[in-house]
């Protein structure tokens, strides 16, 4: 069986004592961390999508950590985010939390509460990349009927019968019967519900274009 990888977060705080000390709190936990002294530094030797969280400084020599948040949500993926904070305001946790962060904790915050939200924010991460391998795959699967195939597949979406699909499309029952067993097939799903919880979360014009 195969094991599943360690989740691994980093911590990107200017503080080489705070560093120090959640490193050692998180892999009580079985976790890996790995340290970034600024903002910058991670920018340049980090990856953020080989992370499960982020624990971010928001104050810190250089760009802000609000800034880093910012400059990662422009990349490919970014995963979820606890900011810390020895100097926060109301306003500035408000914006961060609208802006998609998951937390914003005072320092020095609660070692049993922090570990809480990083373990949140851990099993976000799995269900969030699990949601996009599951519609990658289904994108791969409908890049694999014609162009007909997708128009079917459209309309029996729509929750739409044989007959009108036939009459929608200008082709015979027959046609349609056939169109969707091949699609059935294609799609590796043996009925009509099962399609439609397939592709329950990805949305129809994003699928098919």
């Amino acid at each position: 069986m195969k094991s599943n990888p360690i989740p691994m977060v980093a911590i990107i705080d200017d503080d080489e004592a705070v560093r120090d000390s959640l490193s050692l709190l998180l892999e009580t936990e079985g976790w890996a961390a790995l340290n970034y002294p600024s903002a910058e530094d991670f920018l340049e030797e980090g990856d953020a999508s080989r992370f499960a969280c982020l624990i971010v400084d928001v104050r810190m020599d250089g760009m802000s950590g609000l800034e880093l948040f910012t400059e990662l949500k422009q990349g490919n993926y970014l995963p979820p985010v606890i900011f810390l904070t020895g100097h926060g305001d109301i306003p500035m946790a408000v914006n961060a939390l609208k802006d998609g962060a998951m937390d914003f904790m005072q320092k020095p915050c609660d070692q049993q509460e922090l570990l809480g939200r990083v373990r949140e924010c851990i099993d976000k991460d799995i269900a969030r990349r699990g949601a996009t391998a599951h519609q990658q795959k289904v994108s791969e699967l409908v890049a694999e009927l014609t162009p007909r195939e997708r128009d079917v597949l459209k309309e029996i979406m729509l929750g739409k019968l044989n007959k009108q699909i036939a009459d929608r499309l200008d082709i015979s029952t027959k046609t349609v019967e056939v169109h969707r067993a091949r699609i059935f097939i294609k799609m590796k799903v043996h009925s009509a519900m099962e399609l439609a919880a397939m592709l329950k979360e990805i949305p129809m014009d994003e699928l098919l274009g």
